[in-house]
């Protein structure tokens, strides 16, 4: 076998990851001071390399604080690379069966700085199309969004919160019944006639991991907290909050 080390590389490709490195063995936020520190990487260059890596969701920079984290993109690629990760092992089942019983489409979001990212997803058998894959980068309007808004970080949900979005939540008694329910509903959102409904997967510290949400046609997914299905949805919510992973 070939030693690696003797293998053409891309100089450029490696300092484009120390800059990433960094950030993640910090396991916090950095000032751009401390990146160059740490990667050596002259001032000029740098702000190229984390051009780039913005443009492309690799980092993402908090326009108040200027400080630098990991990017959505990089949770993406980390949630495909692994899929047997315990969140997942501990979701994929409660994908399959809420599809089942409700007949309808199940995602799984996860929360990052840009909003929920489709994670996961099992399809139902009714011919529809929701518009949304893997990596999907769900608004606000949507049901996912609203949970987001209300039990998301606040550093990950800071710039939506400032926000002049209209479609950005705003009706404080809906963000109560929410928080209170732990259950969001949104009317066709994106598409005409399709509508969701999603539940927040919270762990022990009651922070949020990730959203749970069913997509399908407006006429099959409830609206209200009554309805016999956000019943089922709200005790799936239970379940998963009092399990073993939590």
């Amino acid at each position: 076998m070939a030693n690696k080390k003797s293998k053409d590389t891309i100089q450029s490709l490696k300092i484009g990851f120390s800059i990433i490195d960094a950030l993640m063995e910090e396991k916090r936020p950095l000032k751009i001071t401390e990146i160059q520190e740490k990667t050596n990487v002259t001032k000029s260059n740098l702000y190229k390399y984390i051009n780039t890596l913005l443009l492309d969701d690799l980092i993402f920079r908090d326009e108040h604080s200027g400080l630098y984290y990991l990017g959505s993109k990089l949770i993406q690629y980390g949630m495909t690379a692994i899929g047997n990760q315990d969140i997942f092992a501990m979701i994929t089942p409660y994908l399959h069966s809420i599809s089942e019983y409700t007949n309808n489409s199940t995602i799984f979001a996860v929360p990052t700085f840009n909003g929920p990212v489709i994670a996961n997803m099992t399809r139902s058998n009714q011919i529809l199309n929701i518009g949304a894959e893997i990596g999907t980068l769900l608004p606000p309007n949507s049901s996912a969004g609203k949970i987001f808004y209300v039990f998301g970080d606040s550093q990950k949900t800071k710039h939506w919160r400032e926000s002049d979005d209209p479609s950005i939540i705003s009706d404080e008694n809906e963000i109560q019944l929410i928080h209170k329910e732990k259950i969001a509903f949104a009317k066709e959102p994106l598409i005409p006639s399709v509508s969701s409904v999603s539940i927040p997967v919270l762990n022990y510290a009651n922070e949020l991991i990730g959203i749970l949400t069913v997509v399908g046609f407006s006429s099959f997914v409830p609206e209200t907290v009554e309805d016999s299905l956000s019943k089922y949805l709200q005790k799936i919510q239970n379940e998963i909050s009092m399990s073993d992973y939590n």
